[in-house]
C-alpha cells in the first residue's frame, strides 16, 4: 500500500499546473527559533525527493535559511483530498548553473536574468514525509537521503 500511495503523491507533483504555477508552503525555522510558514511558487519538484524555489538573496527565506537549514514543504488540496509534507534540509544555491537551470519566464518581474547577482536557488531536500491521499494516511516515513 505504501508504494501505491508514494506513486499516487510524486503523480499529484509531477502535474503540470503544479509543476508549472503552483504554490506550496516552505517552513523555515527564524532567528528565535520559532518556525515560520509561508507559500511560495517551486521552479522545479523532482517527486517527493527534491522542490527547488527562486528567490533573491536578500529575502527573508534565505536569512532563515544561513541560520538554520531544516524545513519543511507542504503541497494539499481540499478539493482532491491530498497533503504531501516533506520535512528534510534546505540550502542556497548560487552557482550560475544551478541559477540558469531553474530560471523561469515568470522571474524577469524580479530579476534582470539568471545572472543576476541578486537571484539565487534554494533547493530542498527530504529526509522523510507524511502523506495523505484520497483518506490514505502513509504517516510519518523515515526515507534516509532520497
Amino acid at each position: 500500500m505504501n508504494e501505491q500511495v508514494i506513486a499516487r503523491a510524486e503523480a499529484i507533483l509531477n502535474r503540470k499546473e503544479i509543476q508549472e504555477g503552483g504554490c506550496c508552503v516552505l517552513a523555515l525555522i527564524d532567528a528565535e527559533g520559532y518556525p515560520t510558514a509561508a507559500t511560495i511558487s517551486p521552479a522545479r519538484i523532482d517527486g517527493i525527493r527534491r522542490v527547488y524555489f527562486c528567490t533573491g538573496k536578500g529575502s527573508n527565506w534565505v536569512k532563515r535559511i544561513q541560520g538554520c537549514g531544516r524545513a519543511s514543504v507542504c503541497f494539499n488540496s481540499q478539493a482532491e483530498q491530498y497533503n504531501i509534507t516533506m520535512v528534510g534540509e534546505v540550502e542556497v544555491l548560487d552557482d550560475p548553473a544551478s541559477k540558469a537551470e531553474m530560471w523561469y519566464d515568470g522571474m524577469g518581474a524580479y530579476f534582470k536574468g539568471p545572472q543576476d547577482p541578486e537571484y539565487c536557488v534554494l533547493r530542498f531536500v527530504t529526509r522523510r514525509y507524511s502523506l495523505m491521499l484520497d483518506e490514505h494516511d502513509v504517516g510519518s516515513q523515515a526515507r534516509g537521503t532520497l
